[in-house]
């Protein structure tokens, strides 16, 4: 019996409880107002003298209000996004199906505002912004997790305002009155608390207040520097703004020193101060807290999870000015285990490396003020006045990034491991109900087997080009030789190997793009063409399957012509396949497009034929001259004498009109030469070889 404890470490359990599951969803929920809000902060305090004049004198200086206005809506109400999307992730996981949903994201948002201590009258003030995240994740968690619990003790209490004849919402949110009400008292008496006995206006001034107390003793020296770097990272990591926090002791104890700096340059003397705001900013939080710079290249290097590498991209351009949020929220870096170690390490080794360097003497120490968003390589030129502050910047980035690497490279095994477990539940789900599927679109579905599919969607039509592969199953006549092969498509998929097919072809017509890859196994039916006649005889004949979305397309009749231009489809003796049911759909446009391919050489199959007035109407007007028997046919004709009526009443029709019967499923020799009685010598089935591909 295998021991859980070994298997599931502490980490772990953290990393898959609820809040942290929470934390992380809400987070990268807020993508798109991250993106917004950077993209406004970059565009609004960009580092060049020209474009900042431009901004201030164009057109009366509106279009930097405009700036400031879209960061005002994203960033600076940042922790109230914050609150209201953590507690709607948190209600997903936790709730039960008759909660309300509002009612919990309500009393989060109340529950925030009362803790904030913020004036509704200046509304997007500092109080709202980034500066208050750890706030917004106390509030989105608590303030939800109290409701909860208060729905449950009320009960049916919570029923009593109901009002009778009105209308059903109404009543629904007049429920949440009472749990919202005890959870705003609770934060309400807790805000109290603070205020009383600590005199502070907010939870973030009470923290602010504690860290400059904390960091009142001892001089300004080494190792202050050092415990202000890791606290600033620890405080990051549970999701306080650690630069904010920290804010008062930055101007107490290092911003100063800039200025004592230059104070000493003007006199003719040499600088004595190492540590200054600018130190921190350009030699440490590169790319922002945590050096983060760092952990974007190694990502865009080094990491082989598409999702991962895709958050890189979209993050690179703000993170240049230092801009991270997008990186810190999106990966997420908060709460996450795996990311401490280098989260903490990384800006200490920077921090180490560049006070030893301008302890040393081997770059100068900083007399130039720099604002925060200038890029590195500029920013320590700037600030020292000598490339040895860009080549230090560079140096810190290259350690930081070898030191990041290793956990990017646990990230991504943790992230196939959760993906092959998802994909397997996925699976089970998919196949378990792929009859009452056939009308459901599962991308559409509102739960985790709808976001698979929407994941795998997408990685399916990234890998249409590397990942289609094509297995062929042979066709024998009764005399034993092979006179054809169905090449059928297969996915492979880098992380899970060969797909269900069922689902390849149901994602790939959910997501618009079967026809692209059908076309994709035509294709390369005819590229194998060659081997394919290698291993089974010049005269066997390739047939495709094509389904009748596909193949009553003006597109795909294009891409035939073309294609035959090359081929010479008349000379390779080539089938296409389409269901009965396909058939019987047809229009006279479709039907005309199938007269347009037997016109370019293609042979015509109809495949899953059982037996009806419209089938044979298609059978007496020469169209196919290929009938591939519907299985349910084969594999029940030993046990049914009306399958073998059925099977011979085609056969001899088919005869009679020069037509092939072919039986697909054929496994027994008793099946065969059951087959062969009645008339049919062409078998497809395990009885001859599976599928396989031509490596095989």
């Amino acid at each position: 019996m295998k021991k859980t404890g070994g298997t599931r470490s502490v980490f772990e359990k953290f990393s898959q409880s609820a809040i942290v599951s929470a934390v992380r969803i809400g987070l990268v929920n807020m993508i798109p107002i991250l993106i917004i809000g950077a993209f406004a902060l970059i565009l609004k305090t960009f580092p060049l003298t020209a474009y900042q004049k431009f901004l201030t004198t164009t057109v009366g200086g509106y279009l930097l209000s405009l700036f400031d206005f879209v960061y005002a809506a994203t960033f600076g109400v940042l922790s109230v996004y914050m609150t209201f999307s953590i507690s709607r992730a948190f209600v997903d996981i936790k709730a039960n199906p008759n909660t309300v949903t509002y009612g919990p994201v309500f009393a989060s948002v109340l529950s925030f505002f009362i803790m904030s201590g913020a004036n509704l009258k200046s509304f997007g003030s500092e109080s709202m912004g980034p500066k208050s995240m750890f706030l917004a994740i106390i509030t989105g968690l608590g303030a939800s997790a109290l409701y909860l619990f208060f729905e449950r003790v009320l009960g049916s209490h919570k029923h009593v305002l109901f009002t009778s004849g009105a209308d059903r919402n109404f009543n629904r949110m007049i429920t949440t009155l009472l749990p919202i009400t005890l959870v705003a008292i609770v934060f309400a008496v807790i805000n109290l608390l603070i205020v009383r006995v600590f005199g502070a206006e907010s939870v973030r001034e009470l923290l602010s207040n504690l860290f400059n107390k904390l960091f009142s003793f001892g001089g300004t020296g080494f190792f202050k520097g050092l415990f202000f770097v890791l606290l600033s990272s620890v405080l990051w990591f549970f999701g306080i703004h650690g630069s904010d926090t920290l804010e008062g002791v930055m101007q107490t104890y290092f911003a100063p020193g800039l200025e004592a700096n230059q104070a000493a340059v003007a006199a003719g003397s040499e600088p004595t101060q190492i540590l200054t705001k600018q130190f921190f900013d350009c030699f440490v939080l590169m790319g922002g807290c945590g050096s983060a710079i760092c952990l974007l290249i190694a990502i865009l290097l080094f990491s082989r999870n598409r999702a991962r590498r895709g958050l890189g991209y979209a993050a690179a351009f703000p993170m240049i000015f230092n801009i991270n949020e997008l990186m810190v929220f999106g990966l997420p870096i908060i709460f996450n285990p795996i990311m401490l170690i280098p989260f903490l390490l990384v800006p200490l080794v920077c921090y180490s490396v560049a006070y030893i360097a301008m302890l040393t003497g081997i770059v100068p120490m900083i007399t130039g003020a720099v604002e925060w968003t200038t890029p590195i390589i500029l920013g320590g030129y700037h600030a020292t006045g000598s490339v040895a502050g860009s080549l230090l910047q560079v140096f810190n980035v290259i350690i930081g990034v070898l030191i990041y690497v290793p956990f990017v490279r646990i990230l991504d095994k943790q992230s196939l491991k959760q993906s092959e477990k998802n994909y397997v539940s996925f699976m089970d789900y998919f196949k378990q109900n792929e009859n009452l599927l056939t009308g459901t679109r599962i991308m559409d579905l509102d739960n985790m087997y709808g976001d698979f599919a929407k994941t795998l969607c997408a990685e399916i039509r990234h890998g249409i080009k590397s990942g289609v592969v094509l297995a062929y199953q042979p066709q024998y006549n009764y005399k034993g030789e092979c006179v054809g092969a169905e090449a059928l498509m297969r996915f492979k998929h880098p992380a899970h190997g060969i797909l269900y097919p069922p689902v390849i072809f149901k994602l790939a017509e959910e997501g618009g793009f079967l026809t692209e890859l059908e076309q994709k196994v035509l294709s390369k039916t005819v590229d194998d063409l060659h081997e394919v006649r290698a291993r089974f005889g010049d005269n066997i004949k390739v047939s495709v399957n094509i389904t009748g979305s596909t193949v009553t397309k003006p597109q795909f009749l294009q891409f035939c012509q073309n294609l035959d231009k090359t081929v010479h489809f008349s000379e390779n003796n080539m089938c296409i396949e389409v269901t009965e049911q396909t058939a019987l759909a047809l229009d006279e446009g479709g039907l005309s497009a199938l007269k347009e391919l037997k016109g370019m050489g293609f042979t015509l199959a109809i495949d899953d034929f059982s037996m009806g007035q419209t089938s044979l109407h298609y059978m007496k007007d020469g169209l196919f001259d290929i009938v591939k028997l519907d299985g349910s046919l084969i594999t029940g004709i030993l046990e049914h004498a009306s399958y073998k009526e059925i099977v011979a009443s085609i056969t001899g029709l088919a005869s009679s009109l020069n037509m092939t019967v072919l039986a697909e499923y054929v496994e027994t020799e008793e099946q065969r030469e059951m087959l062969h009685g009645i008339g049919c010598d062409c078998y497809q089935g395990y009885l001859y070889s599976k599928a396989v591909f031509l490596d095989e």
